[in-house]
């Protein structure tokens, strides 16, 4: 085994986060090890000054900030052409100090993340507990102040994995707390009473229609959503059996978080 390879070994060894994470863009306060093979007199470890640039000897400053580690030794390789010939060098990240990204919103703790490797959402959101309480259909991804990725739901409770992206240095990910019952509750004269869980364009009819429909002893005009508004309860009325046998859609009402459907008998 050549020197080369047992080094390259030993680095996947003490680093192996970092040693997987080949596309990882190199910034600022981020330490390197550079290694010119065949001169061991080159062999520098640095860190990436605020300017975004190191200092190698010989060779003197050189942008490291915003490469990847392939990219700076292709960009070293080319500097290091006037003092080797057929230079041959090997970049390692040491330290990752600059790569993080922010998790906030209230439905979750939030906090600041350090990515030591690349790393998708759905491994991020794994890693911060408990998210009952968190409205996933509401998240966002936010980078360079824009949504580049909006609702979670998909991918983790429903493991849509095709919904998975990869996060980056900076990126904001907002996450806010779930509205405490998002429930609607259908009761009275239909074959089910029963909750649903509240879906956006849900109406009155979809409800009826999920809780199995009116029994035989169901007073179809006699219909009505109960709602909280603020302080107020309201009272909707809706002639269902108008919607249902007339198709008067006036009345197949759209539906609010924790609204209930309460449909009244009637004897015959």
């Amino acid at each position: 085994m050549n020197a080369r390879v047992l080094i390259i070994l030993l680095g996947v060894m003490v680093f192996p986060a970092l040693a997987l994470a080949g596309d990882y863009v190199i910034g600022d306060g981020d330490v390197l090890d550079v290694y010119v093979w065949g001169v061991k007199e080159l062999n520098v470890s640095v860190k990436v000054r605020p300017d975004g640039k190191i200092t190698i000897p010989g060779i003197g400053d050189v942008k490291a900030s915003g490469y990847t580690t392939p990219g700076l030794q292709k960009s070293l390789e080319e500097k290091f052409k006037t003092l080797v010939k057929n230079p041959n060098i090997t970049v390692t990240v040491k330290e990752i100090t600059n790569s993080k990204v922010y998790l906030y919103g209230g439905g979750v703790k939030s906090g600041v993340y350090d990515l030591s490797r690349r790393t998708t959402l759905l491994q991020l959101l794994c890693t911060i507990g408990d998210v009952k309480a968190a409205d996933l259909k509401k998240s966002y991804v936010l980078r360079d102040g824009k949504k580049i990725k909006e609702g979670f739901y998909k991918l983790f409770i429903g493991g849509d994995t095709s919904e998975d992206m990869v996060i980056e240095s900076n990126d904001s990910i907002y996450i806010p707390q779930r509205v405490a019952d998002r429930n609607i509750y259908v009761l009275g004269a239909v074959m089910t009473p029963r909750f649903i869980e509240y879906r956006d364009g849900i109406t009155v009819l979809e409800a009826i229609l999920e809780a199995g429909g009116f029994n035989k002893f169901a007073k179809q005009n006699d219909t009505t959503i109960l709602r909280k508004e603020g302080d107020r309860d309201v009272t909707i009325p809706v002639r269902a059996k108008d919607l249902w046998n007339n198709g008067d859609l006036s009345q197949n009402i759209k539906l609010k978080p924790s609204d209930y459907v309460i449909v009244k008998e009637g004897i015959f």
